[in-house]
């Protein structure tokens, strides 16, 4: 056996034992100040739905980390993709990323003319031929990590696939860990790249 193989299984077997060690739970149900219902503007055709949370809704304390909701959200959209994560710390709060599309990226005729891959955390696509401007694939699709707020939630979470149509509604946060990790979500639907995509804690998931 390799140095190179050897040396790769320590790393997967401590990083899945560190999961397991570390894994958090967040209960919304004995969070006050968090009973988000799901708007009757809400569609596939319109670009999420976020507004400003009160100064009542407090940091949730949970398994080292402090939770801060910085606004409700909530969406209808097309799946793109759905991706797994197990090894990453981010996993230990976010075991699924969908990337997701609304308006024009929800429609087959434009979704035909993309390829569309995830990895590392981000959400990926590909055309030769622009379908729509690039702006309007930017700015109605994005990749967002999912916190389920219960195992209920993380079991629904992760039987959603690509092609599905789902609603959520949830909260947009930030995460300080004890140790000084961060990880913060982003507000807007218009920006790009690193830290471009949404963290949300999502209280509800439902395909339709």
């Amino acid at each position: 056996m390799s140095k190179n193989l050897i040396i790769l299984i320590f790393l997967i077997v401590a990083g899945y034992y560190w999961h397991q060690q570390k894994d958090v739970a967040v209960n919304l149900e004995e969070i006050p100040g968090l009973n988000l219902a799901y708007d009757d503007k809400l569609s596939i055709e319109e670009p999420p739905i976020q507004k400003k949370l009160g100064s009542q809704v407090q940091p949730i304390r949970a398994g080292g980390y402090t939770i801060t909701p910085l606004a409700s959200f909530q969406a209808q959209a097309r799946v793109l993709g759905a991706k797994h994560y197990s090894i990453d710390r981010e996993a230990d709060l976010a075991p699924v990323d969908l990337a997701l599309g609304w308006g024009p990226m929800a429609q087959q005729e434009v979704l035909d003319t993309l390829s569309i891959s995830q990895s590392g955390r981000f959400y990926h696509w590909q055309t030769d031929d622009f379908p729509i401007p690039r702006r309007d694939i930017e700015t109605n699709s994005a990749n967002m990590h999912f916190i389920p707020a219960s195992p209920a939630i993380e079991k629904q979470l992760k039987q959603i696939d690509a092609g599905d149509q789902v609603k959520f509604k949830g909260y947009l946060v930030k995460i300080d860990a004890d140790d000084g990790w961060r990880w913060n979500s982003s507000m807007t639907r218009n920006d790009t790249g690193g830290g471009a995509c949404e963290l949300v804690l999502i209280d509800d998931i439902t395909r339709l």
